[in-house]
């Protein structure tokens, strides 16, 4: 099975999705950029508000798909220290890759939100949404962040993720992880999109102020 695009993605996890639906305490972030369509879409179904959260994996020099951790907002760092420690990476060429990506980082916090706070997250279900989990560092920096915010509870989701990573958030107690497909083999998350361009800054400032124009009443 296949995903037509991140739209048709983020409807089939909203379906996973639907106890949390007109619920008052529910926040939905999105990982920019891929999981803001996503995100769009289970915001939409569960009537509840959208925001993102910044995060950016930090790629191996040379081989930049390859994550060696990530970077999120909150100056979190998570590294995957195994790997670092098998290819040999110095300790000079992650802070190399760290100081870009934090500029990236910022970067996009002024353009998505500009002066806009982020929403305040304390005491609430917060459901992070990302377009596919492959390692899930990215995912992780996200979780690790995010419970310095004071959540009652964190939900990652995505539509498709390798077994093992979903597995190993339920497994470690700091999130729970849903998914609308887990398929062996994985392989990578764009095999699972027919259309897998990339999403684009326009496209999600133009989602973020869509989802938040119109007021949201939450039913029983």
């Amino acid at each position: 099975m296949q995903f037509a695009n991140r739209i048709s993605a983020g409807q089939a996890l909203a379906k996973k999705l639907q106890p949390y639906a007109n619920r008052p305490d529910v926040t939905v972030l999105a990982l920019p950029r891929g999981g803001v369509p996503v995100a769009y879409e289970v915001a939409r179904a569960l009537n509840a508000p959208l925001d993102v959260f910044l995060v950016r994996k930090l790629g191996v020099p040379g081989f930049e798909e390859l994550a060696m951790g990530a970077i999120a907002t909150g100056n979190v760092r998570v590294l995957n220290e195994d790997l670092i420690n098998d290819l040999g990476i110095r300790e000079e060429w992650i802070q190399k890759v760290v100081r870009f990506e934090q500029r990236e980082l910022e970067r996009r916090e002024q353009t998505y939100r500009g002066a806009s706070p982020p929403l305040n997250l304390k005491g609430r279900t917060v459901i992070v949404v990302d377009d596919g989990l492959a390692t899930g560092s990215t995912m992780r920096a996200a979780v690790k962040a995010l419970k310095n915010l004071g959540p009652a509870r964190i939900i990652v989701a995505a539509p498709v993720a390798a077994r093992e990573t979903c597995e190993s958030f339920n497994a470690n107690g700091a999130a729970t992880c849903v998914c609308a497909m887990s398929p062996e083999p994985f392989r990578g998350v764009g095999l699972w999109y027919r259309d897998f361009s990339q999403t684009t800054d326009e496209e999600v400032c133009y989602l973020l102020k869509h989802a938040n124009e119109a007021p949201r009443q939450h039913v029983a």
